[in-house]
This record gives C-alpha cells, sequence and structure tokens, in this order.
C-alpha cells in the first residue's frame, strides 16, 4: 500500500515537473518571438528614418535649385527694362 501512494506520488511530482518544463519552454519561445519583433520593428523605423532624411535632403535640394531660378530669373527681368531704354531704332 505504501508502494502504492509513493509511485502516485512520484507520477504527481513528474507531472508537475512536465508541466513546469512545457510553461519554461513556452514563455523561452514567445521570448524569443518578441525579440524577434523588436529586431523587424528596430529594423522598419530605422529604415523609415533613413528614408526621412534623405527625402528631407532631396527637398532642400530642391528649395535651393528653385531659390537659384528664382534669381536668375528676376535678374534676367532687370536687365531686360535696361535694354529697350537704350534701343534706338
Amino acid at each position: 500500500m505504501l508502494k502504492l501512494i509513493n509511485t502516485k506520488i512520484l507520477l504527481a511530482i513528474l507531472a508537475a515537473l512536465t508541466a513546469l518544463g512545457g510553461a519554461v519552454a513556452y514563455q523561452r519561445h514567445e521570448a524569443e518571438k518578441a525579440a524577434a519583433a523588436a529586431a523587424k520593428a528596430a529594423a522598419i523605423l530605422e529604415r523609415q528614418q533613413r528614408d526621412a532624411e534623405e527625402q528631407r535632403k532631396q527637398n532642400e535640394a530642391f528649395r535651393q535649385q528653385v531659390e537659384q531660378d528664382k534669381k536668375r530669373h528676376n535678374s534676367a527681368a532687370a536687365k531686360e527694362g535696361k535694354t529697350w531704354k537704350t534701343y534706338l531704332p
């Protein structure tokens, strides 16, 4: 009778240890999934920041080009008035 009780206790302990082992394995798996998701999110954020910086540089270059074109256009218009005033037919 005592042997049967010891066997049942040992089986209960074994079942509890198996459940704990499964829980630890599941927790480790979930932690790995979370780490992978965090790494993916970090990569996406870095790519977005790089794209935003590149877009900012392109916008700045475009603004500078527009300003240069304005200056060129304005200077040509200013000189045009002088040429017609000195024109003698």
